[in-house]
């Protein structure tokens, strides 16, 4: 069943438990005979060790029309992106681990450093660009799905529901976002999206007027979440930011490139937990403390790319307004999880808000102080259009590099 959220009009799948996900599977087996359907896996070596990831893999294993998949592995020493080589080894697709600390990797981020299109940084945008560059310098992949590595409901449904809509060859959409209730261990979680996205487009509205993109991001369910799929045509032209922005970003790309009838969401399941970020309030450069800074940042500078004018003025006002905001909402989750018999730590959510206040407050002066800042990475065409022979230079170090490293 579809429907269209609020003012959006972005359409909406809910998973009524209708169809089992074998019928789902048959399906995109078949359109996978003309439709390659590829996964792009961007990791941690950290999260080889945790809860997650031995479950995701059991589950992909029996996923039958799935092409490739690319694990983009960060933070890994030489002897790690071994042990990760045989640890991923149980799958029994087609995929590769691509090192992204790789001395051959390295090489190639200053190369590019050179022509002045680098990744300002490393992080996930940095490693899905990657990922997606050796997709494309495959050139075999019609549909490229997406998620983390850190979620522990994971099942093989929530991809199935995932790349279904991009899949399936009678659809128009080109994106496909996936949503669902954040409920897990008997906590409302979800925090940054409820505490800060939520009640910050909400102030926006308020505070700069009605705005489409605006409209556009509150259409979504879960506009944080990390599990998308896109058709590969949209993949050379995107822009992915570099910093925690990423989800905001994809999104804010396909508003640019796409109409509202070509982007969907999906509900890919009714019991979703994953690592949970600590807030770090101490500490600007880590956890949730940075990762609101930088959505607040991307969807700042979205808006004053469509026009918006942005000064101090704005950003005091849109902060009151954002508290005040969050302040009301923060009434209503505590009495949805009273109704549900959910834990909710009001005094420490209040303490975010709080720290989100802030945070957009550092992310107006940074905005308004860095006009120069570049907040994407070159997207692929532009590195193309510079470096002709860079994406085959690109697979053919992640082949040398899964050449000489032989698995631990």
């Amino acid at each position: 069943m579809a429907d269209f959220h609020q003012n959006g009009n972005i359409a909406q799948f809910h998973n009524l438990r209708s169809r089992p996900v074998e019928e789902l599977e048959y399906e995109l087996s078949t359109f996978a005979q003309t439709r390659k359907i590829s996964l792009i896996l961007p990791c941690l070596y950290s999260e080889l060790e945790g809860p997650a990831l031995e479950n995701i893999l059991s589950e992909l294993a029996k996923v039958p029309y799935l092409h490739h998949i690319v694990i983009g592995l960060d933070r890994a020493t030489e002897a790690e992106y071994r042990h990760a080589r045989a640890f991923f080894s149980v799958l029994p697709q087609s995929h590769r681990v691509i090192w992204n600390d790789s001395p051959r990797m390295l090489a190639l981020g200053a190369q590019l450093a050179e022509q002045g299109l680098a990744p300002p940084e490393p992080g996930k945008g940095k490693n899905v660009w990657s990922c997606i560059g050796y997709l494309l310098a495959q050139a075999e992949s019609s549909v490229v799905a997406i998620h983390d590595c850190d979620i522990t409901t994971y099942t093989k449904e929530m991809l199935a529901r995932l790349v279904y809509p991009v899949a399936h060859p009678a659809f128009s959409y080109q994106l496909s976002k996936g949503f669902y209730a954040r409920i897990g261990g008997g906590k409302l979680n979800g925090r940054v999206s409820r505490l800060l996205v939520s009640p910050l487009l909400i102030a926006l509205k308020r505070t700069i007027g009605d705005r489409d993109y605006i409209d556009y991001l509150r259409s979504f369910r879960y506009p944080l979440s990390g599990e998308m799929a896109l058709r590969a045509p949209l993949l050379p032209d995107l822009r992915i930011p570099s910093d925690w922005g990423l989800e905001i970003g994809v999104l804010s790309e396909a508003w640019r490139n796409l109409g509202r009838k070509a982007v969907c969401q999906v509900e890919i399941s009714d019991n979703y937990d994953h690592k949970h970020q600590s807030l770090s309030p101490e500490d600007a450069t880590a956890g949730l403390n940075r990762m609101s800074t930088d959505i607040c940042k991307a969807i700042f500078r979205k808006l004053a790319a469509d026009g918006t004018v942005f000064t101090p003025n704005v950003f005091r006002t849109l902060k009151a307004t954002y508290y005040r905001s969050a302040l009301d909402l923060l009434e209503a989750y505590s009495h949805d999880a009273i109704m549900n018999g959910l834990e909710m730590d009001r005094h420490g959510e209040e303490k975010m808000v709080e720290l989100f206040a802030n945070n957009i407050m550092t992310a107006g002066q940074i905005f308004l102080e860095n006009p120069h800042e570049t907040p994407f990475i070159p997207n692929w065409n532009r590195i193309h259009s510079a470096n002709p022979s860079f994406l085959s230079d690109l697979k053919a170090a992640s082949l040398a590099d899964e050449a000489d490293y032989a698995p631990a």
